[in-house]
């Protein structure tokens, strides 16, 4: 069993005197930074002067400045820019301006893992990573609560990693919940794979397939997109509150007897484990970093192209105008910062 991490074992002392640069204010940052403001911390803003989020930090009260100030004059950098644009920005802003003793901290992996950044030796280099969007990380911080984190050290170089990573999770609120310890590779690896195979690449295939099957066969767009994606979030509030247990608990038994009849008909238990092989072995041998790092620098045409074919998907099109139709039309719990 990995080791968890509480309240208890987290001491926000350590970051007494320090000033912590969290470089971005998107959907993240602007949770980390008021997070950490709420619990004491000194916290600056590292910012692309004359972005969007520029002015948006200094309404909400921080102190902004570009990245190469923000990281001189910071002990702890958290970067918290899209992944493809870091190590570019990491090469240009940051690196010229470390110095020894210095940590510098990710919410994902992905740049360490690939090495697409190299810190020098003598920095400390951790990743604190909330597991949930960054709207959710800062309601649940007001609401007195938090979201789970992953925590992991990945250079040691002042003997404190530990004690500053643990701090600054404590800061963002993720030991209220619970902080799970693991390492840079592992949280990098089976993130991409749950995004690609289950949580947005497998759901969204599984949707469109359900949606275009229905339609198909003549029923109304309508039903097709309540019983295959509206829905969707139903079930998994359950099984994120009880496990599939609960979910086949609250549904009909009727349902219950479907899931265990037609759903391996769906997916074919062998062939698709033997599909997800390959995508894990493609995140574990490079192949996919290779790929997505190739896709930024060549314009981006086959991401673009997938992009606005799917916005003008029917299941996108009806969807879009159902919610327009509905009373939780309003509902603004959509986490639609920039970054």
């Amino acid at each position: 069993m990995a080791k968890m991490y509480y309240e208890k074992d987290c001491d926000l002392g350590k970051l007494d005197g320090k000033i912590v640069a969290i470089i971005g204010y998107g959907s993240q940052g602007h949770a980390h930074a008021q997070n950490l403001r709420d619990s004491g911390v000194n916290v600056i803003i590292g910012l692309r002067r004359g972005g969007n989020s520029w002015p948006v930090a200094e309404k909400d009260g921080f102190s902004v400045m570009t990245v190469p100030e923000a990281t001189q004059k910071a002990d702890v950098i958290m970067i918290l820019i899209n992944d493809e644009a870091q190590a570019d920005m990491y090469k240009k802003d940051i690196e010229p301006n470390l110095t020894a003793g210095k940590a510098i901290a990710f919410a994902h992996g992905f740049n360490i893992r690939y090495q697409q950044i190299k810190p020098p030796a003598d920095v400390d280099v951790f990743m604190a990573a909330p597991k949930g969007p960054g709207h959710t990380v800062r309601s649940q911080y007001t609401a007195g609560k938090g979201v789970p984190c992953l925590v992991a050290i990945e250079q040691n170089a002042t003997g404190k990693a530990y004690d500053i990573a643990l701090a600054y999770i404590a800061g963002i609120g993720g030991a209220r919940a619970g902080i799970l310890e693991t390492t840079m590779n592992e949280e990098t690896e089976t993130d991409l794979f749950g995004e690609q195979a289950v949580l947005c690449g497998g759901v969204v295939d599984l949707m469109r397939c359900g949606f275009e099957t229905l339609v198909e066969a003549g029923y109304a767009p309508e039903n097709a997109y309540f019983e295959c994606i509206h829905e969707l979030k139903l079930i998994i509030d359950l099984i994120n509150k009880g496990g599939v247990a609960a979910m086949n608990y609250s549904i009909s038994d009727t349902a219950e007897f479907g899931e265990y009849v037609s759903g391996p008909r769906v997916l074919p238990y062998e062939q698709t484990k033997a599909n997800m092989k390959a995508v894990l072995n493609d995140i574990q041998d490079g192949t996919f970093a290779g790929r997505w790092i190739a896709e930024n620098k060549n314009g981006r045409t086959f991401f673009n192209s997938k992009r606005a074919n799917l916005a003008k998907h029917p299941m996108e099109v009806v969807g879009k105008q159902l919610r327009e139709q509905m009373l939780w039309k309003n509902d603004s719990d959509l986490d639609t910062a920039s970054t």
